[in-house]
């Protein structure tokens, strides 16, 4: 089921959490964050405060998903295709991981978040990596919220490399082509550890997938927002989690 909001005004909206039910929280929220550039432009600044702004808006979130007790939040910040974008920009956006985990990890640490990458290492800057080895390594042991970085990350590649490794298997004889199910080809995604999402946001009015978790969602319910990701509120997250809270999943049975 699809569904589109504009945002509704805050004047009529529940400023709490109190109608939210802790037993039908979304496991995994996963978050297409989209509209960074968009938001600049519309206040005359360049892409790069857009994509400034939207830290912030990761930091909302991020406490507006711990608060009611969502157990993962993936956040969709560069894809494999984001690459083609100009040198500057990509330039940037490899620093804000740094900058974001230099401002807000101990604060994660203290709030029991556990801080993940996932994506290919491969061409990613160091100074990229260190960051999030550093931030993997001090909240390894953490058992709150997974707080899931998507970073040179794309589904279509994650699943031909999937293909390619119970492909080496079945040719080296450790499996045969009837060992190949559904469970197993999920253990070889690099979201192996992580449940599918049960609930995928998107902002900025986009109705589209861009290359992501294309064989996670299949069963995922979609919600899209006209606003752009840097003025994404807590208050238009809760509002994703009643309405995620209000529809019947079936799964392609009849409920």
């Amino acid at each position: 089921m699809v569904r589109f909001l504009q945002g509704l005004g805050k004047k009529n909206r529940d400023h709490s959490m109190a109608d939210i039910d802790r037993s039908a929280v979304p496991q995994h929220v996963a978050v297409i964050m989209d509209g960074n550039g968009r938001w600049a432009k519309k206040r005359g600044l360049p892409r790069i405060a857009g994509h400034h702004a939207g830290m912030k808006a990761v930091k909302r979130i991020t406490i507006a998903a711990d608060a009611i007790g969502v157990k993962a939040l993936t956040l969709y910040a560069f894809s494999t295709e984001n690459w083609s974008r100009p040198a500057e920009e990509v330039d940037f956006l490899m620093r804000l991981p740094q900058e974001f985990l230099k401002l807000e990890l101990q604060e994660l640490v203290e709030k029991n978040v556990q801080v993940r990458m996932t994506g290919w290492r491969e061409g990613l800057p160091e100074h990229t990596l260190a960051a999030f080895d550093e931030a993997e390594e001090k909240t390894k042991d953490n058992t709150g919220l997974i707080l899931n970085f998507a970073l040179n990350y794309g589904s279509r590649l994650e699943i031909v490399e999937a293909v390619r490794s119970v492909a080496r298997d079945v040719e080296s004889g450790i499996l045969s082509p009837d060992d190949i199910s559904e469970s197993l080809f999920s253990s070889r995604l690099l979201t192996a550890d992580l449940p599918d999402p049960d609930l995928l946001i998107r902002t900025s009015g986009e109705l589209r997938l861009s290359n992501f978790m294309l064989w996670q969602i299949a069963y995922t319910e979609f919600w899209f927002s006209s606003l752009f990701w840097p003025e994404f509120s807590e208050l238009d997250f809760y509002d994703a989690i009643r309405e995620y809270q209000r529809r019947t999943r079936r799964y392609g049975g009849l409920k």
